[in-house]
């Protein structure tokens, strides 16, 4: 999949579809559904236009650009989104981004779609210009609730990571660059592969969870993973993501990898010795290879 800025875009006619899409949930997807290229914005608008205020996101660019590019997609229009372009009115945004710079002939929005200054551009103003077609899309509900972004935010720092992955379409993913820890999981019988969380990025709710590491070269292999502080310990490291690799050894230390929950097995606690801690640690491994291999 390509994927290109604003401006420089080839000028050819394009289906667009138009959206943040934080997470390419499933309500996402249906707004995507026949569009051969997908215009996103980056930062998240709210970073500037409400400083301070922005949600804790579920997905990095690249990370949104790989689910993007697993629907069909050819193509990723990345507008930086900036304080000037915020101050562009809605009719500017049609008349420059969709029609002069990405020729769209047909344009997808979900029914709560808000662009321009002030968010005064809606799903209807579109609707109106025959200059392309345009496709208002319903939001998506499961259950009685609307999925959203929002939503699923709530759903993965809470620990519901399982209903999460069910309303995202795929698992809840952490991706990073595994980094040197205290070693304290090799000294206990399970070293483990350590990810610092990003700042700016929602993180499932402190916890021990199932999970799927997907390795460099391609190989996914199931893991117990912690979430949290490990209160067992006072290292003062701060929140750390620990992924012990059920039935694998190597060397992953600076290299990329990415965290698939699959559902929290249970909170992180404090245990009555290092003993008791290490037999837990243990029921948790089995779990986690039972339900990474359904």
């Amino acid at each position: 999949m390509k994927l290109t800025y604003l401006p420089d875009v080839e000028p050819h006619p394009r289906r667009v579809a138009v959206g943040t899409f934080d997470g390419v949930h499933r309500g996402h997807r249906e707004v995507i559904r026949g569009a051969d290229a997908v215009i996103t914005f980056e930062p998240h608008p709210q970073s500037v236009v409400a400083p301070g205020t922005q949600p804790r996101l579920l997905t990095s660019l690249a990370r949104k650009a790989q689910l993007v590019e697993g629907l069909g997609v050819r193509e990723l229009v990345v507008v930086p989104f900036d304080a000037a372009f915020a101050a562009r009115d809605a009719q500017d945004f049609i008349d420059h981004v969709l029609v002069e710079n990405v020729q769209a002939e047909h344009v997808s929005v979900g029914e709560n779609f808000r662009f321009g200054h002030k968010a005064g551009g809606d799903a209807a103003m579109l609707a109106a210009d025959t200059r392309f077609e345009t496709r208002v899309v319903p939001l998506l509900e499961v259950d009685g609730e609307v999925v959203s972004s929002s939503h699923i935010r709530g759903l993965v720092a809470g620990g519901a990571v399982q209903y999460a992955g069910e309303l995202l379409g795929e698992p809840f993913a952490v991706e990073g660059d595994v980094a040197h820890g205290d070693k304290r999981g090799r000294e206990l019988g399970f070293p483990t592969a350590n990810l610092v969380p990003a700042a700016g990025f929602v993180l499932p709710g402190h916890g021990v969870y199932a999970c799927r590491v997907a390795l460099p070269g391609g190989d996914v292999v199931a893991a117990a993973t912690n979430v949290g502080v490990r209160p067992q310990f006072v290292t003062g490291r701060g929140e750390l993501i620990e992924a012990y690799l059920i039935d694998w050894s190597g060397d992953l230390y600076g290299q990329p990898v990415r965290v698939d929950f699959l559902r929290r097995l249970r909170g992180e606690r404090r245990f009555d010795s290092v003993e008791a801690l290490v037999e837990q640690m243990g029921r948790d491994v089995d779990e986690a290879r039972t339900l990474a291999a359904g």
